[in-house]
């Protein structure tokens, strides 16, 4: 649980992060000056979070699992001048948040962030900008696993046209995914870092082999450059000249997520150094891996009028399936995307987990002591109780949270279980529309998104004192400009991504992110106005009302 300081004591700490915030001696002193107990076991390192970084991203799904919304944009211009517009557009916003992380490097972010930078009505702003953090990282998982069912279920009918499935048997495959995707994160703790190498192995892998299959095979035949490069048809999204900007949701889909991994701060060794540093290479990496997997496309892409036509909604596969001219050779490409979206996955659900727990240590959601408990998950199937397992707190009678931070095995359990369960319940909305994946992949584009320009907003609007002072900055000169832009960008995409692909609109094609999202956040100013402004506990850093 957070510390509860009192009211008394609470600007001497802020204080006191100000003064030694950068020249702590130990990463849990530094955490416990921010208002924290150190419960969770550091064992990420800079090349570890990258790697989650971009396991989280995967690319070859990030970018291909929503593809079609670039053919409604109007095709290999939106795919490739996107992908880089995009790139420069979240580069500006990951290296904001990197000096946010930086002066502040605990696992609660934004929200965290917001309460200390925010110099009027602290509670309700850091409130709600928790809360739509949660929605934001828990809806990127959702649409991820919903994004492998739709891939899977679409490779299916590729090798079997006669299957057809219905929105019950797309929902089951989803169940599975999401249930088996706990399974791992609450039991292979200590190999959650291994998983990720793994995964950015198989993302290397897939865009090599990718760009090699469908360069040399190219069985619908290969365009030039002007018509790779800078084909642009407006005919099928209805939008007119807006058509390209309709295009953009596949990239800002893929690096919507940069912020998860400020969630792993508090299991990373000198965060407020090297999380910055793993934001700001995120996208340079991300970006360069990216151009290698949609130029091979663009320059094979069959007639976008069929990609239209794609099972499941899901142009990959279908796109990979005509040229490579072979159901098998479609088939083989789509299973080592597939491969790397479980594990991707299993990143992104490691991350949310982390963001609940934090959010619950602040006694921020209902039942809050309950998620926000560390257990060691394997303790319940043995006699062995966790402090026996952990062989430092066996010899020294240490506190539980000490015994957790030593134990490899210990995770929010509890946490984990709710995020899952309420993914098994949002994912009944495919039930009664077709554009659920859309929906997921806009609701979580656009909530993070919020979740990111609040902290933001709010350090330009106090002229970037707070941030100034971090160990790592991008200056006077460089940080307002990155600031304004990333604003600026949020702001759009804000309206873009809450419009839907293709017009005219029915009810089983709107998108209904603007509504999931509202209605989400709404119950959360609920809460707040029911119970959490009357509680006395709040941010570990004082006793704040919420």
């Amino acid at each position: 649980m957070g510390i509860k300081k009192t009211a008394a004591s609470q600007d001497a700490s802020q204080d006191k992060v100000a003064e030694h915030g950068a020249d702590s001696n130990s990463d849990d002193d530094r955490l416990d000056i921010l208002g924290y107990k150190q419960e969770l076991r550091r064992n990420r390192s800079l090349t570890t979070l990258l790697f989650q970084s971009l396991a989280i991203a995967a690319i070859p799904y990030g970018e291909g699992g929503p593809l079609i919304g670039a053919i409604y944009g109007g095709g290999p211009m939106s795919i490739f001048v996107g992908w880089i517009v995009v790139c420069i557009l979240y580069q500006c916003v990951a290296l904001s948040l990197a000096e946010l992380v930086s002066r502040y490097p605990t696992s609660a972010g934004p929200y965290y962030w917001s309460h200390q930078i925010a110099r009027d009505h602290k509670a309700i702003v850091s409130f709600l900008t928790g809360w739509v953090w949660i929605i934001g990282n828990w809806t990127a998982i959702l649409s991820t696993n919903f994004g492998f069912a739709s891939m899977l279920s679409a490779a299916i009918s590729l090798v079997h046209p006669s299957w057809d499935p219905n929105s019950w048997e797309l929902l089951l495959i989803f169940y599975a995914v999401c249930i088996g995707t706990f399974l791992v994160c609450t039991f292979g703790n200590r190999f959650l870092p291994h998983i990720d190498f793994l995964c950015t192995v198989l993302t290397a892998l897939a865009i090599i082999v990718v760009l090699i299959a469908l360069s040399t095979t190219a069985a619908t035949g290969r365009h030039t450059a002007a018509y790779a490069l800078g084909h642009y048809d407006t005919h099928f999204s209805g939008w007119g000249g807006f058509t390209f900007f309709i295009g953009l949701l596949p990239a800002a889909y893929t690096f919507c997520g940069i912020g998860l991994v400020t969630s792993m701060t508090e299991e990373c060794v000198s965060p407020a150094r090297i999380v910055p540093q793993v934001l700001s290479l995120n996208i340079p990496v991300l970006g360069l891996a990216g151009l290698l997997f949609i130029l091979p496309i663009c320059f094979t892409l069959p007639p976008m009028e069929e990609i239209l036509t794609a099972p499941a909604g899901q142009a990959l596969p279908y796109i990979f399936h005509r040229v490579m001219g072979t159901a098998a050779g479609g088939l083989a490409l789509t299973t080592l995307v597939l491969s790397l979206t479980l594990f991707g996955s299993i990143s992104a659900t490691v991350a949310g987990s982390r963001a609940i727990y934090a959010f619950a240590r602040d006694n921020a959601v209902p039942c809050s002591r309950f998620w926000a408990r560390v257990h060691d998950p394997y303790a319940f199937f043995t006699s062995t109780s966790v402090s026996e397992r952990s062989s430092s707190s066996s010899s020294s009678g240490s506190s539980s949270s000490s015994t957790h931070k030593n134990n490899p095995d210990s995770v929010p359990f509890n946490a984990l279980l709710g995020g899952t369960i309420l993914q098994l319940l949002l994912g009944l909305i495919n039930l009664g529309s077709t554009s659920t994946f859309t929906a997921f992949v806009s609701v979580s584009t656009i909530a993070l998104s919020v979740a990111y320009a609040i902290p933001i907003a709010l350090s330009l609007m106090h002229r970037r004192a707070e941030v100034a002072r971090a160990p790592w900055s991008c200056g006077p000169l460089l940080g307002p400009v990155v600031n304004v832009l990333s604003l600026a960008w949020i702001a759009f995409g804000l309206v873009l991504f809450s419009l839907p692909t293709a017009l005219p609109v029915t009810a089983s094609s709107m998108n209904y992110a603007a509504a999931v999202l509202v209605g989400l956040w709404g119950l959360a100013f609920a809460w707040y106005c029911v119970y959490g402004r009357k509680d006395a506990g709040g941010l570990g850093l004082g006793r704040v009302r919420w």
